[in-house]
């Protein structure tokens, strides 16, 4: 491999010839290599969007030389569109603030805009990756409003859309299956009867509510660092530069950014984050719930529940031919498994908020963007390969109600709890139905019974 010299303050250090980047992201390449983990484009290309509506700014406020920042923003809109995406190569276990992943971004920057300027990438000149890239910032306020956009753009571009059509799958299964008499479940034991649309529309109404409160979350998401510097104060950037930066970052996206009412919360917590974690980790929890109900009522296919069937997607063993398994639900468990641990470590990050800097933003965004994107991605797959082609067994649902002990409770406003419970205890011993034993009762005629009971299917 070739390699060139790059210099910073610590010294000079070999870079490879062929990379964008510089000496500051070969150093955390050094002393970083702990997990091959890194950003996200989404999150990678939030930042850069940043740097170029920064570099326009500037431009427009007589801070930075004209054909500097045309090259900065031409460079910066192609890392927007993933041009770059392999040169940014930090691991996402680093210096807390994303220090190195924000010079990450500055160097590739400079080093593209210097190669279109003198021919040559690499360096400090004409192109600054500090002076000129990152003029205005810091990355205590880029890394936290970079976090904010990729999540924000993500859960409007993805997540919401996908839950929105999960929703109306699972809806239209509770309008399909309003007339299909089944038998309850609680404590997984036999209840009163209901009809499967009405188990298919509380799933839905689970997943509105999921769309709720991630909607909720959005005013906080919405607010932007940028601004802030360092700690706060905004040192060194001029006092128009985040306003007219997050406008035109909210041109971009559709979405209403707006700067900071804080600064000092804003760099110093990260409370949006963790409450937007809650939100997904409650999303997962619906979705565990929905999907082991849907394996529950579609096991078997001869020894299970077998109320519903599912669409057969592959093979499901290795060794028993014809086994098919549920294996969309199983992977939206395992999807909600790993939203449910991120939001921990989530958690654990917000609690890192020391003085004016949290410093676990790298570890945060990394588990945030993942569980909307991961969220986004099952819920999708879950609405169109499983839920929109589930059927209803009619007659198996029809045959558990009339084999139930609980549907002795639809006689209880004619013969009391006690007399019930004594029909059911009856049918139990002798393995007759409700309808059977009650008929032996001289007090209860057929006509009862159906009044009571329902017409036997």
């Amino acid at each position: 491999m070739n390699f060139r010299q790059e210099r910073d303050s610590l010294g000079t250090v070999r870079v490879p010839a062929d990379a964008y980047y510089g000496s500051q992201t070969q150093r955390a390449l050094e002393n970083f290599p702990i997990s091959g983990l890194t950003f996200p484009p989404a999150f990678m290309h939030a930042l850069a969007l940043v740097k170029k509506y920064a570099a326009r700014v500037n431009k427009e406020l007589g801070l930075l030389d004209s054909t500097l920042a045309d090259a900065i923003i031409r460079t910066a809109r192609e890392a927007v569109d993933g041009k770059y995406d392999d040169q940014f190569v930090v691991d996402v276990f680093q210096t807390g603030s994303g220090t190195s992943t924000n010079m990450n971004m500055n160097e590739v920057l400079a080093s593209r805009a210097n190669e279109i300027l003198s021919g040559q990438k690499g360096g400090t000149a004409p192109v600054h990756p500090n002076d000129h890239v990152n003029l205005g910032q810091s990355s205590n306020d880029v890394i936290p409003s970079a976090i904010h956009i990729a999540a924000l753009t993500l859960i409007h571009d993805r997540l919401i859309p996908s839950l929105n059509n999960l929703r109306d799958r699972l809806s239209e299964k509770a309008k399909a299956f309003g007339d299909i008499q089944k038998l309850g479940r609680t404590h997984l034991q036999d209840a009163v009867p209901l009809t499967l649309g009405q188990e298919f529309s509380g799933f839905a109404r689970q997943v509105e509510l999921g769309l709720q409160r991630i909607r909720a979350v959005e005013p906080r998401l919405a607010e932007l660092a940028l601004g802030g510097t360092a700690v706060g104060t905004g040192l060194n950037t001029h006092p128009d530069f985040a306003g007219r930066v997050i406008s035109l970052i909210s041109d971009h996206t559709g979405l209403d950014f707006r700067e900071a009412e804080n600064h000092f919360e804003a760099q110093a917590a990260q409370d949006a984050a963790v409450e937007t974690s809650g939100a997904l980790k409650t999303i997962a929890v619906s979705l565990v719930k929905i999907a082991n109900d849907i394996r529950w009522l579609s096991s078997g296919p001869r020894s299970g529940i077998g109320e519903i069937n599912i669409p057969s997607l592959q093979p499901g063993s290795s060794i028993m031919p014809g086994k098919v398994n549920p294996v969309v639900p199983e992977a939206v468990i395992q999807v909600s498994a790993q939203v449910m641990g991120n939001d921990t470590a989530i958690m654990i990050g917000g609690q890192a908020g020391n003085f004016e800097l949290n410093v676990m933003l790298p570890v945060m965004a990394y588990n945030l963007l993942q569980s909307i994107s991961i969220l986004a991605s099952v819920t999708q797959i879950f609405a169109e390969k499983c839920v929109s082609g589930i059927t209803a067994n009619r007659e198996i649902c029809a045959g558990y109600i009339e084999k139930s002990l609980a549907l002795v409770t639809g006689l209880v406003p004619k013969i009391g709890y006690d007399k019930a419970a004594t029909i059911a205890k009856k049918a139990y011993e002798t393995g007759k139905t409700i309808r059977e034993i009650a008929l032996e009762d001289e007090s209860l005629t057929a006509k009862d019974l159906d009044t009571y009971l329902g017409k036997k299917s």
